[in-house]
């Protein structure tokens, strides 16, 4: 058993290329399912937010999942390997289950510590769950990292006044005008990132707001809460005509402005200040647009040096909290260890068990006339017996499991107790995908049992 993170991040992939490898909401599911009936993939987890595209596996072997990952995303968005191979993140095993816990936590978001990424990768998870492609190695990984990073945030500082890439726009506004309590904001979009970004507008005392939707009646529900005004997107260029910033976080596929959109709508406005900030993957505001007077436009990536701001403050938390994601991650691992003595440990008990039934039957057999509450008592006893005489062997079979010669020791354990043919029934009772999920003894026993 192997595990693979494979991916795109702000970090290391332009915007050009990750919105072309970016899953949509509506089809994430679909996605979990084909990706799981690649060759090599054994349980997947796929994340996809405005800063990353990433891919959890875990493969029975890395050069085979490693390929047909790549070899899903290049069929599943139509785009050549060789095109986005050289931005492609891969990490592996303990890189892999690390990365998760950072990813987690925040401390690889482009602002250290935000919050949404924890809602992001627990969404993603339940996703998986429900689509049935996460199995044993998965539900205990993400049930951990998410734990981890929700005691996190609630213990440290790290989270503490909570930024995201909206809050980052709202903080880029303030740095071009100044107080921005009076301008006239146009939130175009009124998904997750529009909400938010409508949050830190009100928390940044704007008090006049319209918000743009395709589903005018989603506008109208947040409008209510925030107390902004609605458009239709129809009716987009006579706001912008009036408006200070636009805020575009659309789930649109194509831009939804081009330079020809905003060309004649800046000519009405006579050279007034205007600042837009795309927050949306793919983008939704053509890059050309920039060209134009007096007109300011930013993307995500251009949101960099407001986060660097941030993360002088939260530096010294981080380190702290990385010392206990390497606890954690050590625990985990500890976990995996103990998976493969698992069928050895069931059937040494049922060994064991079976010895016992065999013995109380034979007493039965011979004392006839034993009372109902003398039969429990006997049985009772007897089994504390064998719980008593196996507490050492599992003891030792467990650390066995986490050695380095762990397949020998374990199988000198089989001989010793003569327990092979049980523990080859143990380890056929589970899926084909379970079979490799432990590298020690199930690896062995399986060989054993074909």
């Amino acid at each position: 058993m192997y595990i693979l993170q494979v991916g795109f991040n702000y970090k290391t992939t332009p915007i050009e290329i990750r919105e072309k490898l970016t899953f949509s909401e509506a089809t994430i599911d679909e996605a979990m399912k084909e990706l799981n009936t690649r060759k090599s993939i054994l349980e997947n987890v796929i994340l996809s937010t405005c800063n990353r595209t990433e891919i959890y596996a875990v493969v029975d072997q890395l050069h085979t999942g490693r390929y047909y990952i790549k070899q899903f995303l290049s069929d599943w968005f139509q785009v050549p390997m060789e095109e986005f191979t050289p931005y492609l993140q891969m990490n592996e095993n303990d890189a892999a289950i690390e990365h998760l816990f950072r990813v987690s936590v925040g401390l690889n978001s482009m602002v250290l510590g935000e919050t949404q990424i924890l809602g992001q990768v627990r969404d993603a998870f339940l996703t998986a769950q429900n689509n049935k492609v996460t199995g044993t190695i998965f539900n205990e990984l993400f049930k951990r990292a998410i734990t981890f990073a929700k005691r996190t945030h609630r213990e440290t500082a790290i989270g503490e006044q909570a930024v995201s890439v909206s809050y980052a726009a709202v903080e880029l506004a303030k740095k071009i005008f100044g107080d921005i309590a009076d301008k006239h904001v146009v939130v175009y979009g009124a998904g997750e990132m529009g909400e938010l970004a409508l949050k830190n507008l009100h928390g940044a005392g704007v008090n006049k707001i319209t918000i743009v939707n395709r589903t005018i009646e989603r506008a109208k529900d947040m409008a209510r809460f925030f107390g902004a005004k609605t458009a239709k997107v129809e009716e987009l260029p006579s706001v912008l005509k009036e408006a200070d910033i636009l805020i575009s976080s659309t789930a649109a596929r194509q831009p939804v402005l081009m330079k020809e959109d905003i060309a004649p709508i800046q000519k009405e406005r006579k050279g007034k200040l205007l600042f837009l900030v795309d927050i949306a993957v793919p983008r939704d505001l053509d890059p050309n647009i920039s060209e134009l007077d007096s007109v300011f436009l930013y993307d995500i990536d251009d949101l960099q040096d407001i986060v660097d701001q941030n993360l002088a403050a939260r530096s010294e938390i981080a380190t702290e909290i990385e010392e206990e994601l390497n606890i954690e991650i050590d625990d985990f691992k500890e976990w995996v260890t103990t998976l493969g003595v698992v069928p050895v440990i069931r059937a040494l008990r049922e060994k064991a068990l079976a010895i016992q039934g065999e013995t109380f039957a034979s007493i039965k057999r011979k004392i006839p006339d034993l009372t109902e509450r003398e039969q429990k008592v006997i049985s009772k006893h007897t089994k504390s017996i064998i719980n008593q005489l196996l507490k050492e062997p599992i003891i030792q079979a467990k650390e066995m499991a986490g050695k380095q010669n762990a397949e020998e020791l374990l199988s000198t354990f089989i001989d010793i107790f003569g327990i092979d043919e049980k523990v080859k029934e143990e380890v056929q009772k589970k899926s084909t995908k379970t079979k490799t999920i432990a590298k020690g003894v199930m690896k062995s026993t399986v060989s054993r049992a074909d």
